[in-house]
């Protein structure tokens, strides 16, 4: 959502109109953020549709929103381009269950579609490790993503990814989009959203940042696949709590919005591992997704950011460009090949531990953390002008113009 979402003010300073089509919120599960519809533009267009209600098809056991809006998106967008003369239809969305309706809008319209792969759709990550717990309906979800892949992504006109690996791969398993534009995109930083969060504070309901202790925060998912890095977190706080327990005896470490369930379902994955490793005093877990404003504020509130990256180096993590804008000390764990490293490097953003070669050292992280803490209250100089190219701006200057070289491409 957020890659449209920040687009949606530039679209039309590069010469396209854009129109949104969504599904309605009342049916879609997870937290309600009106603040986001508010730093839309007021002219943008938007076609809301229905879907069958979680509350009943959760009783058969399907709840994902793509199934469930799939009919009524069907519908909303075939009397869309039915009415008016459309370019092209973009899905940018980790609902993948929706793609497919490019296949079928291609061929009733002649509409050509744009992918943009945020996460890997068919996801090989658990038969590589088998030795990670595998989510909730894993396999039935597999099965479906396997099958609805191989449909649609070969009839794509064109792929944007932010990992170059997600795009390798694809070409891999569908030679044809070896001959089709593709594009790898970060996603885009919007400063604006920081400007109207200074207008409009949200209250913090996780930690009191004049209590006395240094609060560190993390934001975002929180799968096994980054164990590695919080291992590593996790024995350089230990090492910490030895060598220097005045100063890292104040630590407490928040983790938010670990998991992707809704509330009622959502469980903890850090605090199993830091109790395992002796820590879980100075952690935190709160599992549950929260709203995009309140975790910017959260952000701005903390005393330092911490960052652990996934073992798996195709992994970017979007959420790093909110990070450096928050303009907080902040502390990266990354595994060597992940493109944020470069971010980082170019930026001057952060101090970055990085792991995956024969390097691992957690009291190279001890005394990195050790000197973030010791000077907090220091100004922290970015470079703004290497911060330019990964701007919302910027990147949807990029996107429109891959979509013009995609509409040339299908002539």
């Amino acid at each position: 959502m957020h890659r449209v979402r920040v687009s949606l003010p530039h679209f039309r300073e590069f010469d396209w109109n854009a129109t949104v089509l969504t599904v309605a919120p009342k049916f879609v599960e997870g937290s309600r953020e009106p603040l986001l519809a508010e730093y839309l533009p007021g002219d943008t267009a938007i076609a809301r549709t229905s879907a069958l209600p979680a509350r009943w098809t959760r009783k058969a056991g399907l709840g994902n929103l793509g199934l469930r809006a799939f009919p009524f998106l069907y519908s909303a967008g075939s009397r869309l381009m039915a009415r008016a003369s459309f370019d092209l239809v973009y899905f940018s969305t980790t609902v993948f269950t929706s793609i497919p309706l490019g296949r079928l809008w291609k061929r009733r319209f002649g509409v050509p579609f744009v992918v943009d792969m945020q996460d890997p759709w068919v996801n090989d990550y658990y038969d590589q490790h088998p030795e990670v717990q595998k989510p909730p309906k894993h396999g039935i979800a597999s099965r479906l993503h396997r099958a609805l892949e191989p449909w649609s992504m070969p009839a794509a006109d064109g792929v944007i990814a932010v990992s170059g690996a997600y795009i390798d791969t694809l070409a891999d398993r569908y030679p044809s989009l070896q001959r089709k534009p593709c594009m790898v995109l970060p996603f885009g930083a919007a400063p604006r959203d920081f400007e109207g969060l200074r207008q409009t504070p949200q209250a913090n309901r996780f930690f009191d940042p004049a209590d006395g202790k240094i609060h560190v925060v993390y934001i975002g998912r929180g799968g096994q696949d980054m164990w590695t890095a919080l291992r590593l977190v996790f024995s350089g706080l230990q090492a910490g709590l030895r060598e220097s327990p005045e100063l890292f005896g104040r630590l407490r470490l928040h983790f938010i919005g670990t998991d992707y369930a809704p509330a009622e379902r959502s469980r903890k994955n850090v605090e199993p591992l830091a109790e395992s490793m002796g820590v879980l005093e100075h952690v935190r877990e709160h599992p549950q997704r929260i709203p995009y404003f309140e975790g910017l504020q959260v952000l701005l509130d903390a005393h330092m950011l911490l960052l652990p990256g996934s073992d798996d180096p195709r992994y970017t993590p979007s959420k790093l460009y909110p990070y450096i804008l928050a303009r907080k000390p902040l502390l990266a764990v990354l595994h060597e090949n992940s493109g944020a490293c470069d971010v980082l490097r170019a930026t001057g953003a952060g101090r970055t531990i990085t792991f995956g070669g024969a390097r691992e050292n957690a009291a190279e992280l001890y005394r990195t953390w050790g000197e973030l803490l010791t000077n907090l209250a220091a100004i922290h100089e970015i470079n703004w002008v290497a911060f330019e190219p990964f701007t919302a701006r910027e990147m949807t200057r990029r996107q429109c113009e891959f979509f013009e070289r995609v509409l040339a491409s299908v002539g």
